[in-house]
């Protein structure tokens, strides 16, 4: 049997249509909504963990920076000793008060240079020890979000485990569905449903209003909605509206009680009395 251009189709089996796939579409995101927030809470944790990787790189890298100066103030502490030591010697040998005093100074200087190598040393050391401990502290960081991610994710699988079968098959419904609607029709439903805040793009009258923004719908609209000859949308929500009868809904009615008559009193004119 050849299958029928969603072009032919009546108004009524339309509507009828575009219900359908909107159910399916709210059972899809039910299933998803069991997810709650933990696929965006397990994606903070890998972004978070990604960062701390960063970071760890970046105070390993600035340790090495530090240890290298260290290394290279003591190598030109080497050299400074070395050149004391030889103009030491050189005293031993000087030939006037001109050479000695330059000799001098130059002990000095070294001896200063060597001085500033200690501290900057020192302060260096001083820096290593502060980023091991951020190190540290930034590993624990680590080791804790990484605990999270994993209980978050097996948490998120175990979700996930028992509800793809039915998304999956719901998916393939929608899929389906979405063949028996014409393109421009299903083009504007999905635009609606994308922009309503509940995902609902087509919706039944309920108490005399509209099913997503409840705001009272006139009966002349009312009627025409009910005669399925054209699609009709919600004036102040957009939502494309439809019959609670088909869509399959029985119509809320509003109950009733039976109120107790008020006898009506009557009073009497200062007339009858005095008759």
């Amino acid at each position: 049997m050849a299958k029928k251009d969603p072009t032919d189709l009546s108004v009524e089996e339309k509507l009828q249509t575009l219900y359908q796939l909107q159910t399916t579409l709210s059972a899809i995101d039910e299933k998803r909504a069991l997810r709650g927030e933990l696929p965006l809470e397990v994606q903070d944790l890998e972004d978070e963990i990604e960062g701390l990787n960063i970071r760890i790189a970046k105070i390993e890298n600035e340790i090495e920076e530090f240890q290298n100066a260290v290394a290279q103030k003591k190598g030109e502490i080497e050299q400074a000793q070395e050149s004391v030591e030889r103009y030491k010697r050189q005293l031993d040998d000087v030939k006037n008060n001109r050479e000695y005093d330059t000799l001098t100074k130059e002990i000095e200087f070294q001896s200063l240079e060597i001085e500033l190598c200690n501290k900057k040393i020192r302060e260096a050391l001083a820096k290593v020890d502060d980023k091991k401990r951020e190190l540290a502290h930034t590993h624990d960081m680590m080791d804790d979000r990484q605990s999270a991610l994993e209980e978050k994710k097996n948490e998120l699988d175990e979700i996930m485990q028992e509800t793809r079968e039915e998304e999956e098959k719901l998916k393939l419904i929608a899929k389906d569905l979405e063949t028996k609607i014409e393109p421009r029709l299903l083009s504007s439903f999905k635009r609606i449903r994308k922009n309503a805040r509940n995902g609902l793009g087509i919706v039944y009258v309920q108490r005399d209003a509209c099913g997503g923004c409840f705001n009272k719908i006139p009966p002349q609209r009312q009627l025409d909605i009910k005669m399925h000859k054209k699609v009709i949308v919600c004036e102040y929500c957009g939502r494309i509206m439809i019959d609670p009868e088909l869509a399959g809904v029985k119509p809320a009615v509003a109950e009733t009680e039976d109120k107790p008559k008020r006898k009506r009193t009557v009073r009497k004119t200062k007339a009858a009395e005095e008759e």
